[in-house]
């Protein structure tokens, strides 16, 4: 059972609506009528309301009318560890634009991202806004002020990661007047990252009740911070200004020495239960996003309605009549390249599914390897118990884990580096390698392929890496389906590895947005 309870909006009016909730789970709220913002937050227990319509959006997967594009999916489809897929070349033809990094301005995937987080991002605004206004206790606001405030965070890293040049709202818009924004620099939308996520720290608490599972800490905004501060001073070279902070290598690195002394998180010692329910918040998540059945969902016009996993059903393989998977849409196809690189890993059989594995009948699809995720996938163990099957998938994201805090610590030049390389090596039975920065980036493969995370490691470790990586030909497993053509990819260096801005964005920005370049 989830403990996330979340709410959706049902029009561009309505700010919160519960439409229903699992017993004694976190934000167990009964149904409202409908509420305006502008009549809404007056209690303490409306702001609770509130806060979670903030924490909604981190479920969103897809935007009504536009697009699914789930994060992981996507960065995956981004990266050299997978394809686009799909049932057949029309099927993944926006995917596989991504996947070939020849992506039209009109492609709804991007769009689907920014308007998600842009929902984000204007929830949490109008949350800091308000909650000044109300009668609730200090510690109440405090709290929940911080959880906004890592919360934007967390929407503006993902949209400045994927589109760089981009605007930074930090108010509600007063009217039409305000409604072409300018973009702002890559560096004062990271500067305001980190000022939010430093300031959340303060107040954040270090554990969680039960009840709460799923509501973050203290700790969670210390390992994004890291990991914001890893991909901006890769990319762009310089340190992060959060206010009288100045967020460098040091203060990075000092914040994970305190997640890793402090934080009671640790490394589970199954690495197959960081993917499974019997792992869900457990002692190596340090930030997830709970994803589930409740409320059971039906609705195809309005998938992000329910909380399902849409990212599981898309990569989840196309088979019938099997006991053990259930009609996935094989989107992401596992790359070949790999398969072969981790052959010898001990995480292989947890990180890859392979063809052979599968009972039922396998449908063949658009660029169809024989690989498939076994992270986030159609398994039957995190089957939803009612509703459209595909749309109500239980597993949770696990955004940040434990083992790639001890890996960003080694990387930012920990003292305790090479002990904290080996944790993560010891836990799957593999003996020690040197702490070189070459084997602890080789060591963020194999421990974190198909969590959304490579593509980002190969962008900040510089375009070089990044073309040498993504572009590839010839590369070909023994079940590939298919032309060689279909898989062969060339990186368009002139993007730098970005998104372009969604063009209908450029075209209601008043002549204000200027395409990103390479597009």
């Amino acid at each position: 059972m989830k403990n996330l309870t979340v709410i959706k909006p049902i029009s561009a009016l309505i700010i919160l609506l519960i439409l229903s909730a699992c017993s004694e789970d976190f934000l167990d709220l009964h149904p409202l009528d409908q509420e305006v913002s502008s009549t809404y937050y007056h209690s303490e227990e409306q702001a609770y309301r509130g806060l979670v319509a903030i924490y909604d959006v981190l479920t969103y997967q897809s935007t009504p009318g536009v697009a699914w594009a789930p994060f992981l999916t996507i960065s995956d489809i981004l990266s050299d560890d997978a394809f686009a897929g799909g049932s057949d070349a029309n099927d993944g033809l926006e995917e596989n634009q991504l996947n070939n990094h020849d992506i039209f301005t009109t492609n709804p995937l991007p769009h689907s991202i920014w308007i998600k987080n842009y929902i984000g991002a204007f929830r949490a605004n109008l949350f800091l806004e308000k909650i000044g206004e109300i009668d609730a206790s200090e510690e109440f606001k405090r709290r929940t002020i911080a959880e906004a405030k890592f919360l934007r965070a967390y929407f503006y890293l993902e949209q400045v990661r994927f589109f760089e040049n981009i605007p930074l709202i930090t108010k509600t818009l007063a009217g039409e007047a305000e409604y072409e924004q300018q973009q702002n620099t890559p560096q004062e939308v990271y500067n305001q990252i980190a000022l939010d996520l430093v300031e959340a720290m303060e107040d954040l608490p270090e554990t969680v009740p039960a009840n709460e599972t799923g509501r973050v800490t203290k700790w969670a905004a210390k390992g994004l911070l890291a990991r914001t501060y890893l991909f901006y001073n890769g990319v762009y070279g310089g340190d992060l200004n959060a206010g009288a902070t100045t967020v460098n290598r040091s203060f990075a690195l000092e914040q994970l020495e305190d997640l890793i002394a402090n934080s009671g998180h640790g490394l589970l010692d199954d690495y197959s239960h960081n993917f499974s329910l019997v792992g869900e918040h457990g002692i190596e998540s340090v930030f997830e996003i709970s994803h589930g059945d409740t409320p059971p969902w039906w609705d195809w016009n309005y998938p992000r309605g329910g909380n399902g996993n849409l990212a599981a059903q898309m990569q989840g393989p196309r088979v019938s009549g099997s006991n053990n998977w259930n009609r996935g849409w094989s989107f992401a196809p596992v790359n070949h390249k790999l398969a072969t690189f981790m052959e010898d890993d001990p995480r292989f059989e947890h990180t890859i599914l392979t063809q052979e594995e599968l009972d039922g009948t396998l449908s063949i699809g658009y660029q169809h390897t024989g690989y498939f995720s076994k992270k986030y996938s159609s398994d039957a163990e995190h089957w939803g118990s009612d509703g459209q099957f595909e749309l109500n998938r239980t597993c949770n994201f696990r955004v940040i884990r434990f083992s790639d805090v001890l890996l960003m610590a080694a990387e930012l030049g920990s003292p305790n580096a090479q002990s904290y390389l080996d944790r993560v090596r010891a836990r799957v039975g593999l003996d020690p390698v040197p702490a070189t920065h070459e084997n602890i980036m080789r060591e963020r493969r194999l421990e974190l392929s198909l969590e959304g995370i490579r593509y980002f490691d190969l962008l900040r470790q510089g375009l070089e890496v990044a073309n040498q990586e993504l572009t590839q030909s010839g590369i070909r497993g023994p079940n590939y389906e298919g032309d060689q053509q279909l898989f062969d990819v060339t990186f368009n260096t002139a993007t730098r590895g970005f998104l372009p801005i969604p063009q209908t964005e450029v075209d209601l920005s008043g002549g204000n947005f200027v395409q990103n370049s390479g597009y």
